[in-house]
C-alpha cells in the first residue's frame, strides 16, 4: 500500500500529494505514457479516463475525459511543459494543443516527480499549483487529497502487473 509521506507546499496556492510507491520510477512514469492503461488507474474508482490527446513533447497536447458512474462527463484538455523519462512530467489546463489558452483560464499546473528509492520504492510527488487561492481551495474541497491518494494506490496496483 502507498505510504502517505508529509510534503509541504511552497506557496498558498499548492496542493501537494506525496506517497512511498511500491514500484519502480520506470514503472510510474511508463503509466503515466500509456494512454491504454489509464482507465486502470487514472481516476478513484467508480469514476474512469480515457486519453483522447497524448503528445508528450512541451506545448504537446495532455488531453482526456473523465466519465463518473451516473453518466458525468468531464473533458480536460491541457499541455504537457516538460517530460524527463522516469523522472518528472509537468502539465497544466491553462493552455490546450498549439498554445491556445485555455477559455475558463485553467485551474492547475501539475508537476508529477517519481524518485528512485534504495528500497526500490519510489517517492511519488504531485504538487499542484494553482492560479488563485480560490481555485486552490476549490481543487481541495472537490477531494484533492482523497481523489489523488487513491490514483496513487491505484497506480501502485496496476504498475506491479507491467
Amino acid at each position: 500500500m502507498a505510504t502517505p509521506v508529509e510534503i509541504a507546499p511552497t506557496h498558498e496556492r499548492e496542493l501537494v500529494l506525496a506517497r512511498l510507491v511500491d514500484a519502480t520510477p520506470q514503472q510510474l512514469f511508463r503509466l503515466w505514457t500509456m494512454p491504454e492503461r489509464f482507465p486502470d488507474w487514472f481516476c478513484p474508482k467508480p469514476w474512469r479516463a480515457e486519453v483522447t490527446a497524448m503528445d508528450l513533447t512541451p506545448g504537446g497536447a495532455s488531453e482526456n475525459v473523465m466519465y463518473g458512474p451516473d453518466g458525468e462527463v468531464f473533458p480536460n484538455k491541457g499541455v504537457y511543459l516538460e517530460v524527463v523519462p522516469d523522472r518528472k512530467i509537468v502539465f497544466t489546463d491553462a493552455f490546450t494543443a498549439g498554445w491556445v489558452p485555455a477559455e475558463d483560464g485553467g485551474m492547475m499546473t501539475a508537476t508529477v516527480t517519481f524518485e528512485a528509492q534504495p528500497d526500490g520504492k519510489t517517492l511519488y510527488t504531485a504538487r499542484v499549483a494553482h492560479p488563485t487561492v480560490a481555485k486552490r481551495k476549490q481543487h481541495e474541497e472537490m477531494g484533492f487529497h482523497d481523489g489523488w491518494g487513491a490514483v496513487a494506490e491505484q497506480m501502485e496496483a496496476v504498475a506491479k502487473t507491467l
